[in-house]
C-alpha cells in the first residue's frame, strides 16, 4: 500500500526568525482527508568535540524546558550555508575551539511527526583552543565532561536532548570499537 499523503492545500500560521508554522490539508491513503500542522526549519548541526578524553558541552537556559541543559555545541544553518560549513562555524562560536576537520556522523529528524527539522551531527577532529564568540543572546558556558559525568548528567536529567543522547551513545560506542559508525 501506498501511505503517501498528498497536501491538498497549505494554510501558513507563523513566520518567526527561527521556525515557522503551517496547517496542510491532506489526502490520505484511504481518500479522506485530515489536517497536519507543521513547524518548518532551516535545519540545525551539531559537533561531537571530545578533548582530552573528555566531550565539550555547552550549558544554557532553555526557555521551553525552563531550565538549564547540558548539550553539545549546536545550531541552526544560516540561509545557504553548508552543514559542515555551519559545523565548524557553531563549534567555535560556542567553545572557542576550531578544528581541521568535521565528519558527518550522522543526519537525523529530531520531531518528524510534526517538524521537519533534520540536525546533521559532526565528529570534530584535530581540536585547537580559542575564544568563544557566542550569539548576542546566547549566554552558555562551556565545560568538558568524562563519559561518566555525561552518565550522570543523563541519569539526573541535565542531558536530555536527542542530539546530546545520540553524542553520548555514539562516544561510548566509540571507545568500546574505535569507529564512530556502527
Amino acid at each position: 500500500m501506498d501511505f503517501t499523503e498528498r497536501t491538498v492545500s497549505t494554510k501558513p500560521i507563523f513566520q518567526g526568525k527561527i521556525i515557522s508554522l503551517q496547517v496542510d490539508q491532506v489526502e490520505l491513503p484511504n481518500g479522506e482527508t485530515a489536517s497536519r500542522e507543521i513547524v518548518k526549519h532551516p535545519g540545525a548541526v551539531a559537533v561531537i568535540a571530545v578533548v582530552d578524553g573528555k566531550l565539550l558541552v555547552v550549558e544554557q537556559y532553555r526557555k521551553p524546558l525552563e531550565r538549564l541543559q547540558v548539550e553539545i555545541p549546536a545550531g541552526k544553518l544560516d540561509a545557504g550555508e553548508a552543514p559542515e560549513q555551519a559545523a565548524l562555524r557553531e563549534l567555535q562560536e560556542e567553545t572557542g575551539y576550531t578544528c581541521d576537520r568535521v565528519t558527518l556522523l550522522h543526519s537525523m529528524a529530531t520531531s518528524p511527526g510534526f517538524a521537519d527539522e533534520i540536525i546533521h551531527i559532526y565528529v570534530a577532529e584535530g581540536l585547537r583552543p580559542g575564544t568563544a564568540s557566542p550569539d548576542e543572546d546566547e549566554f552558555l558556558e562551556v565545560s568538558a565532561l568524562s563519559l561518566e559525568e555525561a552518565g550522570a548528567a543523563i541519569q539526573d536529567g541535565r542531558i536530555c536532548d536527542a542530539k546530546t543522547l545520540l553524542a553520548v551513545y555514539a562516544w561510548r560506542l566509540y571507545q568500546l570499537t574505535g569507529s564512530w559508525s556502527i
